[in-house]
């Protein structure tokens, strides 16, 4: 009885191995007149498909099972802890299929689920468009994004020199009326200063007057 039992199996492994056998032959018969890039493209539509599939099958585990049950499956797998991307997946494309999405490449699918509330948007106009692709998908993120506003520069009188000393420079003045150059210009000519020594004694005066150690005296009247 033995004998015939191992003589059973042993049939079974053959019979198995020839079927393996025979769909790896097929599989190569298959794709040798399949185009490479349009296998490879193929492939990738299918890895999306698998893991909104994927995504799903857990999010109807987690509301079948208890807690318990639940962790208890993931632990048995070795999944624990790489559950909540694909969830999040499973949340943000709940109103699709799976099918419908195989277009999408799977990093846009992780893009979109796991800033869900930010691409809300984008999620929305999906369900509007007549066929899903890449190139639409990556022009309504495209739209979406707000261009960052850049933040106003500080005004700064620095410079540096190629030997790394600083040196401060005043941008130029512009006035309708030309009146602080053409003062700075005739103080120069009078009193044969450089511009930097008036600018100088001019911020100096000020400094001093804001910290109370000069005031102005207006004339008395006649």
């Amino acid at each position: 009885m033995l004998l015939k039992t191992q003589e059973k199996g042993a049939i079974a492994t053959k019979v198995d191995r020839a079927i393996a056998q025979t769909s790896i032959e097929q599989y190569a018969e298959e794709n040798k007149s399949v185009d490479a890039k349009n296998f490879y493209f193929r492939a990738l539509s299918d890895a999306t498909e698998t893991i909104l599939r994927y995504a799903f099958f857990l999010a109807d585990l987690k509301k079948t099972h208890s807690k318990r049950q639940y962790k208890q499956i993931l632990s048995q797998y070795g999944f624990s802890g790489e559950e909540k991307k694909y969830l999040k997946v499973a949340a943000a494309f709940e109103k699709f299929s799976p099918d419908n999405l195989a277009p999408i490449e799977p990093a846009t699918i992780f893009l979109l689920a796991q800033n869900s509330n930010k691409y809300q948007p984008v999620l929305d106009q999906l369900l509007d468009l007549a066929e899903i692709s890449q190139p639409a998908v990556r022009e309504l993120i495209k739209k979406h994004r707000t261009p960052k506003q850049a933040k106003p520069q500080k005004p700064s009188i620095w410079r540096r020199t190629k030997n790394g000393a600083r040196y401060c420079q005043i941008p130029p003045i512009h006035e309708v009326d030309e009146r602080t150059g053409t003062t700075l210009q005739k103080m120069m000519d009078e009193e044969g200063l450089l511009p930097q020594q008036i600018v100088a004694e001019a911020i100096a005066l000020r400094l001093a007057y804001q910290q109370g150690r000069i005031k102005f005296v207006e004339e008395a009247a006649n």
